[in-house]
């Protein structure tokens, strides 16, 4: 249930006063709700950072593996390979865990969430598709998480294509 109380308009953001009921029974307070264009610019913004970050994250991966083509091909699928890709794997987690830090210290950054455990665990939850997450996200600013929840797909979708890739060159023939 959420009843509107009237518009304010404050800091060049636009803003209605609203009172919501979750199902817990608490009700909460929101002065000011932030444009759709707002929204996307900011879900822009963080698309363009995201990319440059997983793009370098994945240049710095085959740099500290040594993921070069000539040396993939050289190698036997063996002990030393599955060590390799193993290595590759916990240095992705860690890529994306970066990434969800980000999208995480974003949601601080605009008061959409009150602590660093809740606005992990959210975007964490909403970068992996997970879903059922809007129901924990301020209305104000739904639609960043759904696009976070793109851009992970995306992101996760070219880490799969990293991995395949090399993989490739590791098998013979």
């Amino acid at each position: 249930m959420v009843e509107l109380a009237g518009a304010v308009e404050a800091g060049g953001r636009s803003g209605t006063n609203r009172r919501r009921r979750h199902s817990s029974g608490v009700v909460e307070e929101s002065v000011q709700t932030v444009t759709l264009g707002k929204q996307l610019a900011a879900s822009g913004g963080m698309m363009l950072v995201m990319t440059v970050v997983h793009a370098l994250g994945l240049t710095g991966i085959s740099k500290l593996l040594n993921l070069r083509k000539e040396r993939l091909k050289e190698m036997d699928f063996s002990v030393k390979s599955i060590s390799l890709l193993s290595a590759m794997g916990l240095s992705l987690l860690v890529l994306h865990t970066v990434e969800i830090g980000i999208f995480a210290a974003f949601y601080l950054l605009i008061d959409a969430m009150q602590t660093v455990e809740e606005a992990l665990y959210y975007s964490a939850s909403t970068y992996a598709t997970l879903g059922r997450t809007a129901d924990y996200f301020p209305a104000d600013w739904r639609l960043m998480g759904a696009i976070e929840a793109l851009i992970g797909f995306l992101l996760i979708g070219w880490s799969t294509a990293f991995i395949v890739s090399k993989v490739n060159r590791l098998m013979p023939g």
